[in-house]
């Protein structure tokens, strides 16, 4: 697995007193602390080029054993041809061509989809054996307001193989699809999202509630163990905002205590008796939050991480909270269960759980996201304006352009746009890369629990 986010970021702190809001607005009210952000030298197909490169280039995989690649996001280019297929550039040298896949579409479930679409290839007839590999990227970026704050930018690659050291476990998972308009991008003329920031929100915690009833039902009529905040090691979640992933975690916890599977102070018995309207009472809201803190240090604050410190990478933010939660260093996910829960508005959302198989120190090992992180560079809110009105003048332009923002701010090997000509081509290079050691021998990051083959571990909750 693999993540990447761009070089350059802004400080929420700082970005407080540039927007003339009360102190803490961004870093308690949102619960972030950075936002990563790019220059005109990036976009979505140069940041999915990148971490696709480095997944191969660190994992010591041959272009050639890569037989599905699917891409999700929401950061369109162009309304026809995908992001996947630019990547194919990347396997010319190989020679290789037959590779199944394109982009998917639906807000920050993109990521989620493309990744069970190659999990239902890899336990098809049509499986020739080859690596699937799922991208989740994008640059969220939003218009004057409230809602800027809450962006940012980021690309997972994840690898899926046989033998790999994580298994999702695909007997049983839940999903909650409805028609709402919480969140959408209807204006040709702009990247900018249309939202209802309240209505957004409760989507998002109605869909939760939903799939979280649905994946618990479904397991225990399969006469399989419970899912619950008591007997699931970690959880997973979305991530527009910290802040969000709090509120998720206090809603389950409130439904496991209506479940009986929780027990309750007594201060809070006394204060649900005499006052009605759950966790939409303030009251009551404020107490079960402050009695599921320990629950919640103990199984899901440590995966914000990555989120905290980049911002929403919109389909990519799951799955930073989950390379968030392998890294840290006080987590073992051996024998261990994960419950991720996917949402994008609109709205689609998935709940699965994933169970940590082997030594998946070889994930940690590779990974430079900690050393990535602290050696970024700061810019400041005045700068990162300049960038957005940049963003703003030449979206959608028809006229040719060439970049401006400093190449010799990128890390080596990021890929980074050149030029777009008159006809809307896009042109890109890359950083040369530094010289490193690679793994002699690949090793996939997810594996799948498979009703239809022998070479996958068969993986029943």
């Amino acid at each position: 697995m693999e993540v990447y986010f761009p070089n350059t970021y802004v400080d929420q702190e700082e970005l407080e007193v540039a927007y003339g809001v009360g102190k803490g607005k961004h870093t308690v009210g949102l619960g972030q602390h950075k936002m990563a952000f790019s220059s005109d030298r990036e976009d979505i197909n140069s940041i999915a080029m990148t971490v696709l490169s480095n997944l191969v280039n660190n994992y010591g995989i041959d272009w050639k054993d890569i037989g599905r690649l699917e891409v999700g996001t929401e950061t369109l280019i162009d309304k026809s041809k995908s992001t996947k297929t630019c990547l194919m550039e990347l396997f010319k040298n190989a020679g290789n061509y037959d590779i199944e896949g394109v982009t998917t579409v639906n807000a920050c479930y993109g990521g989620t989809n493309a990744l069970f679409n190659t999990l239902n290839w890899m336990e098809s007839s049509a499986w020739d054996g080859r690596y699937g590999v799922v991208i989740a990227a994008d640059l969220a970026v939003y218009a004057k307001g409230p809602a800027r704050a809450t962006g940012g930018a980021g690309a997972v690659a994840i690898l899926i193989g046989e033998n790999a050291p994580l298994v999702i476990e695909t007997s049983i998972r839940s999903s909650f699809f409805d028609n709402q308009y919480d969140f959408y991008k209807p204006d040709p003329n702009s990247e900018y999202p249309t939202v209802d920031g309240v209505l957004s929100q409760n989507t998002y915690i109605n869909a939760l509630s939903k799939c979280y009833a649905g994946i618990k039902s479904k397991s225990l009529a399969a006469g399989k163990e419970d899912i619950s905040l008591r007997d699931t090691d970690y959880f997973c979640f979305h991530s527009p905002y910290s802040k969000l992933v709090q509120k998720s975690f206090t809603q389950l916890y409130w439904e496991d205590l209506n479940r009986g599977i929780l027990t309750p102070s007594p201060e809070l018995v006394s204060k649900m008796e005499e006052t009605k309207g759950g966790l939409k009472n303030k009251e009551i809201n404020k107490m079960v939050t402050k009695e599921s803190q320990g629950l919640w240090k103990e199984k899901t604050d440590m995966s914000l991480h990555l989120g905290r410190n980049c911002g929403n990478s919109y389909t990519g933010s799951l799955y930073f909270c989950l390379m968030s939660l392998i890294c840290d260093p006080n987590v073992d996910l051996t024998d261990k269960r994960v419950l991720l829960f996917s949402y994008g508005s609109g709205c689609a959302s998935s709940m699965f759980t994933i169970r940590g198989k082997a030594d998946y120190t070889d994930i940690i090992a590779k990974s430079d996201y900690h050393e990535r992180l602290e050696n970024r560079i700061k810019k400041s809110p005045e700068f990162y304006e300049e960038v957005m009105a940049e963003r703003e003048a030449h979206y959608g332009s028809h006229a040719a352009y060439t970049p401006t923002g400093p190449i010799d701010e990128l890390v080596p090997g990021t890929y980074y746009l050149t030029a777009i000509d008159d006809k809307w081509r896009r042109e890109y290079s890359k950083v040369p890369c530094k010289a490193k050691s690679i793994s002699v021998t690949p090793s996939p990051m997810i594996s799948y629990s498979s009703t239809t083959s022998k070479l996958f571990e068969l993986s029943k909750m």
